[in-house]
């Protein structure tokens, strides 16, 4: 016969779910699904050859912080083992300097969005707990990262969002993993990285996806040749691999071009080396069967500053990366938003499902920043609600239990970012991908939807006509 205890627990655990579908319901959170396909004149075409107030440091202790007044007498609240007080702390790894930055700022809002959020589902279900993020800036660097995540473990804190790169995910993994501190990346991609039974969990889909989703728009545009400028590292290797191997897959030549430090700063030789090999290119193939995909972070600034200075650069089209889809700082430098619009850069990144909740996490998002929020800032926002009810659904703040259950939580849990199915290794199966583009409007340059892909059908809707 099951102990007492057990029975509890089975009863608290479906309370704290209805509960948080009923509360998800008061705030609009209903999968009403719509999709950017069904805007009006948009046209479908088949892919491949069809197709806080979080807090920002760790100084102070989680432990130390002072607790909610306890719900009313006579309210029966399970303990949760493993926090002191009423404080559920989560850990926020974020690169809110460093070629990331604009990300990193953007997954802020979502988690002080998220943190709030969730402490009104605990009120409203007369839950005495509260919810602390808090996050530290891992300025980009793997070893920064580590760093950070070494102080709030050695704080207490034992289940994190982010980090961001998978070059971060890389250097703590094997820390996270020997310490059972559970951790949630809401953008890391690297397919190096997808291993099963870890501690290492991603809300993204890995670039086994989004790589051949760049090579299918490359033979949807009709190219012939591809040459890769890529980042050095294990993010950047990644991708380039991925695409790669599928565009060789379409028939594509694929001619890798400079693969460049990620801590360097100026790109003179790499442009350089980069307009030879397209020139050479062109001269074999002609311009409009060439193409070039850049797959880095921030950095795309100074290359397609540099770039703009080389005319055989602007004669082919560009295909960028999630690493670069809206990203800020490319729209405030006049010479590489102007190149990047001529190019018709196109970047792809994994798209949310369209829901009530999501156009008020959107909403919310663009108040707090004054832009629209990535995708990735939506998966952080997510990713902190999956941790909250993996800790009072288990009733335990311990790494193991949280890793046991938060698949399971993931998957009837729907967010921001739509429903949430996690693979054997724990990252994301599948999404479409939004696909972004620079364009210029009264004067002003500015990120647009220009298409969508399809990963159900394998197919493009595209709202925005490139000419092929």
């Amino acid at each position: 016969m099951a102990s007492k205890a057990a029975i509890a627990g089975a009863v608290i655990a479906i309370i704290i779910i209805a509960a948080a579908a009923a509360y998800v319901a008061s705030r609009g959170g209903a999968p009403a699904a719509t999709s950017p396909a069904a805007a009006t004149g948009a046209a479908t075409t088949t892919a491949a050859a069809t197709s806080p107030a979080a807090t920002s440091s760790a100084s102070a202790s989680p432990a130390a912080t002072s607790s909610p007044s306890p719900t009313k007498p006579g309210t029966f609240v399970a303990k949760i083992e493993g926090i002191q007080g009423n404080i559920i702390p989560i850990g926020g790894l974020l690169p809110l300097t460093g070629d990331l930055s604009s990300y990193g700022i953007n997954s802020k809002a979502a988690l002080e969005l998220a943190q709030k959020d969730i402490n009104a589902f605990l009120q409203k279900a007369g839950l005495p707990y509260r919810v602390k993020i808090y996050i530290e800036d891992t300025q980009t660097k793997p070893t920064v990262c580590l760093q950070k995540l070494q102080a709030l473990a050695a704080k207490g804190i034992k289940v994190f969002v982010g980090p961001m790169t998978s070059a971060e995910v890389k250097q703590i993994m094997n820390y996270a993993n020997e310490n059972h501190l559970v951790i949630i990346s809401p953008s890391s991609t690297a397919p190096s990285l997808a291993i099963p039974n870890d501690y290492i969990f991603r809300f993204c889909p890995t670039d086994n996806i989004q790589g051949p989703v760049i090579a299918k728009m490359a033979k949807y545009f009709g190219k012939k040749v591809l040459i890769i400028m890529w980042r050095g590292d294990a993010w950047g290797d990644g991708l380039h691999n991925a695409v790669k191997k599928a565009a060789q897959k379409l028939g594509i030549i694929v001619i890798d071009g400079p693969r460049y430090d990620p801590n360097a700063k100026e790109f003179s030789n790499e442009v350089a080396e980069l307009a030879q090999k397209v020139q050479q290119a062109i001269q074999k193939y002609g311009a409009d069967k060439v193409a070039v995909d850049f797959i880095g972070f921030n950095e795309v600034v100074q290359v397609m500053d540099t770039a703009s200075q080389y005319p055989v650069l602007s004669k082919v089209m560009w295909f960028g990366s999630d690493g670069t889809a809206l990203l800020s700082e490319l729209l405030k430098d006049p010479t590489a938003a102007e190149f990047a619009a001529k190019v018709h850069f196109l970047n792809p990144i994994f798209a949310a499902t369209k829901s009530q909740k999501y156009d008020r996490i959107v909403a919310e998002l663009k108040k707090m920043l004054g832009r629209t929020p990535d995708t990735y800032a939506l998966a952080s926002y997510d990713a902190a609600w999956v941790a909250a009810l993996s800790i009072l659904i288990t009733g335990k703040y311990d790494g193991t239990a949280i890793k046991n259950i938060l698949p399971d939580v993931a998957y009837n849990y729907f967010g921001a970012t739509g429903w949430i199915v996690l693979n054997k290794a724990g990252d994301r199966a599948f999404a479409d991908y939004n696909i972004y583009a620079v364009v210029k409007e009264g004067g002003k340059y500015a990120w647009k939807l220009a298409g969508v892909y399809h990963y159900s059908s394998d197919t493009f809707t595209w709202y925005i006509n490139f000419a092929k």
